[in-house]
């Protein structure tokens, strides 16, 4: 076997360039009766807006002909004095229509909220070019008529509207199919969590503007909120537009019900020693039994009242805990080579369930005050499926936490209510979660488990991420022995009893290891998902069942070689050109593979475009080419990722379906052949590593964010390079660490000892 590489090396930055002057598409038109269309539109809106005065402005959906760039958004209308469009956009979400061919697409629908003015405004530029279409273009403007303005044809109209304006409204007009006053419609029965758009009055006095009186404990992150039935029902009534987003309250949070079956099982007589050093992971769930013979090794903190909790509401947790802190002890099977671990437990909830909105203003909390911890597991999750168009505010919370804090989660994939197998039912919340890590569960074969849950999120993003074993049948060795009291050990199935194995491994590459969580997690699912195609990945399974053995995740085949990589990007390229590959007769004998993992700012408030953050992974072969006259370097990926070179057109859905756009897991592979053709040589057999990096809204100062890369080169012919390649790498200025488990061991406890002083 071949141990872990830890590569360090200086990456160079690079601005961007620009993508050139605005234009319509190739081939593409825009007629003066489309515009007039949205003249009309847009007169509508401001018609429905007259009478209403509440919000101190009016809010608009944008309706657009496909999933757009960000570069094919709003340019000029809607545009606020001194602001551009996007500054206004207070939300995203994704319509079903049909394209010129009648094939079915998703579209996107952008809300603004904007002063009657901007509409105004947008309604006279409108007006004005098409009256210079009609004029000049007979009606119809096209890609080839915008090419020659100002350089065959003279533009004849700047007193009435500047030819850069114009250039844009035609685009805008191209690419919005509509203007509308999307309006919520549901029937509430129950507490509801529900999101307003953010306008300029501050939320509880514009509540109050309608009746509703909401206390600021039942606010978060501003724009959230817990309303009664009444007060729901109410808002709904006297301000539809307003609504973004609401859900039931999960209340209950849905625990393994159905799963829980108490076994005979012949207790181990073998005592626990006392906790040293031993790291300590964080576990927010249910409450904790103090009677288990593994007490010592949890810290308990209850966090709800005494008085209001019974025997069962300790069942849950203490299972969860007894996994992170002794699982091998009942499942010999699943001996993970881990060790164990010290628990600070925090009892949020009762096996009944507990409102969801009073436990997001607890985990911050916890998280706040306890920065000593990296690792939390989280093991609850809502009997009611995500929305196809917004995050769950449970998993908003717990990605700003990671996104702010150097954190991970790890979560259950949340089963089926009842036990059963229901194909088509998606995950409940927080397995939303995208910054954290989603364990579903397989049957001890590696199958999915029968009472599994499945993605994607917002009809995009993979989750669950991968899975683990969880139990899953009628006999004892089908399922997962846990502690749960202190009579003994019981066997139980479930996600929840899947994610704390996977707790336990990310611990131990944190903690022990040294390993960022980025590359933590990147490894994590990297060994998830082996050797095959890049787009491999299932809506119940993610990118696969995770090994065993921890040293399966550290250590590698002798025909592979594993590295790792950290970075941070602070422009719109961070690359290094010389990671040198060995070369045999001229060529490169490897297949190769790459997982880059970051953890993005996330706004739940734009819908479906959720991440704040894209970074788009090019690695492979370097080659330098001569244009006209010009000498340039690039990467030949090994994905054939061409989505940043000049002259390259494709579209948002597809960059986002081909190359993951926007996906805060990126992972690129080669398939194995059995034909083994090695690749051409360029230069001096140097390979590129290159991260683009893009933010959804343009930012003054870029806020530098870490990412995580794990890279495997496999020999074609079965030889082992990996010295070769080390050597090379220090050549050329790596710092080349092989990461030896034991050393990493020794470091870990030498640096967790007390020193007394005399």
């Amino acid at each position: 076997m071949n141990g872990l590489l830890q590569l360090k090396g200086r990456f160079e930055k690079r601005g961007n360039e620009g993508m050139g002057p605005v234009t319509l598409p190739a081939h593409k038109k825009v007629t003066s009766e489309h515009i007039e269309k949205l003249i009309v539109q847009l007169s509508k809106v401001k018609a429905y807006w007259s009478d209403k005065d509440d919000i101190a402005g009016m809010i608009v959906s944008v309706h657009y002909i496909r999933v757009v760039a960000k570069s094919n958004r709003l340019k000029i209308l809607l545009a606020d004095a001194g602001k551009k469009p996007v500054d206004s956009i207070r939300g995203a979400k994704f319509v079903t229509g049909k394209d010129n061919q009648g094939k079915t697409i998703h579209k996107h629908v952008f809300t603004h909220y904007v002063q009657a003015s901007a509409i105004d405004k947008a309604i006279n530029n409108l007006q004005i070019v098409k009256e210079i279409v009609d004029a000049d273009y007979n009606g119809c403007i096209t890609a080839e008529d915008i090419e020659k303005l100002g350089k065959e044809k003279k533009y004849l109209h700047a007193e009435k509207i500047a030819r850069t304006n114009f250039v844009n409204v035609i685009v805008d007009c191209h690419f919005v199919e509509k203007f509308d006053v999307d309006e919520a419609k549901e029937s509430i029965t129950e507490e509801s969590i529900i999101t307003i758009y953010k306008t300029d009055i501050e939320t509880r006095e514009l509540l109050s503007r309608f009746g509703i009186d909401v206390a600021e404990s039942k606010i978060i992150g501003g724009t959230t909120m817990l309303l009664t039935p009444p007060q729901a029902r109410l808002l709904y009534d006297k301000a539809p537009y307003l609504i973004a987003m609401s859900i039931t309250d999960f209340s209950k949070i849905s625990l393994e019900d159905g799963l829980l079956e108490t076994v005979e099982f012949e207790e181990d007589d073998g005592i626990i020693p006392p906790p040293g050093n031993e790291p300590i992971v964080g576990v927010i769930d249910t409450q904790f039994n103090e009677k288990v013979y593994f007490h010592k090794w949890v810290d308990y903190r209850p966090m709800l009242p005494e008085d209001i909790l019974e025997p069962e509401d300790y069942k849950h947790g203490t299972a969860v805990s007894s996994i992170i802190v002794d699982g091998p002890r009942g499942n010999s099977g699943l001996d993970d080579g881990c060790g164990r671990f010290r628990v600070r437990h925090f009892g949020v909830s009762k096996q009944s369930g507990f409102s969801s909105f009073a436990i997001l203003r607890e985990i911050r909390n916890i998280v706040e005050n306890n920065q000593d911890i990296k690792v939390w597991n989280l093991s609850l999750g809502a009997k009611n499926e995500i929305r196809e168009n917004y995050i769950s505010p449970e998993a908003a919370e717990l990605d700003r936490i990671q996104s702010e804090y150097d954190v991970i989660f790890v979560i259950s994939g949340t089963n089926t209510p009842d036990g059963m197998k229901h194909s088509d039912m998606k995950v409940g919340a927080p397995a939303d979660s995208l910054n954290s890590l989603v364990v579903n569960a397989v049957d001890m074969s590696g199958k999915s488990a029968s009472y599994s849950r499945r993605g994607p999120v917002l009809s995009f993003f993979h989750k669950p991420d991968i899975c683990y074993y969880g139990g899953d049948g009628t006999k004892a060795e089908e399922k997962i022995a846990v502690c749960a009291d202190e009579l003994g050990a019981i066997y139980l199935s479930g996600t929840s009893f899947a994610a704390p194995w996977i707790t336990r491994k990310l611990a131990y590459l944190i903690y022990v290891m040294g390993l960022s969580r980025e590359v933590a997690k990147a490894l994590i699912i990297d060994a998830a998902a082996k050797w095959g195609p890049s787009g491999n990945v299932s809506d119940t399974m993610g990118y696969g069942v995770v090994p065993k053995r921890i040293e399966d995740i550290l250590n590698t085949l002798d025909d592979e070689i594993k590295f790792i990589i950290t970075g941070t990007t602070q422009d719109y390229e961070t690359y290094n050109y010389t990671l040198p590959v060995p070369v045999v007769n001229g060529k490169h004998p490897y297949y190769a593979k790459a997982v880059l993992c970051y953890f993005p700012y996330c706004d739940r408030n734009q819908g479906v475009d959720y991440t704040g953050t894209e970074m788009d992974i090019h690695f492979g072969r370097v080659i330098t080419e001569k244009k006209n006259g010009t000498v340039k370097t690039k990467i030949k990926s090994i994905d054939d990722n061409k989505q940043t070179e000049e002259g390259q057109v494709m579209y948002e859905e597809d960059a986002r379906n081909i190359f993951r756009k926007w996906d805060n897991v990126k992972r690129i592979c080669e398939k194995i052949k059995d034909r083994r053709v090695p690749k051409k040589s360029y230069d001096a057999g140097m390979w590129g590593i290159g991260v683009v990096t893009k933010e959804r809204v343009t930012l003054k100062k870029r806020r530098p964010l870490q990412f995580g890369l794990v890279i495997t080169l496999k020999e074609m012919y079965g030889k082992n390079r990996i010295d070769d390649f080390a050597k090379m790498c220090e050549a050329k200025g790596w710092l080349v660490n092989r990461l030896d488990v034991q050393n990493q061991i020794d470091i870990y406890e030498r640096a967790e000892e007390e020193i007394k002083f005399d």
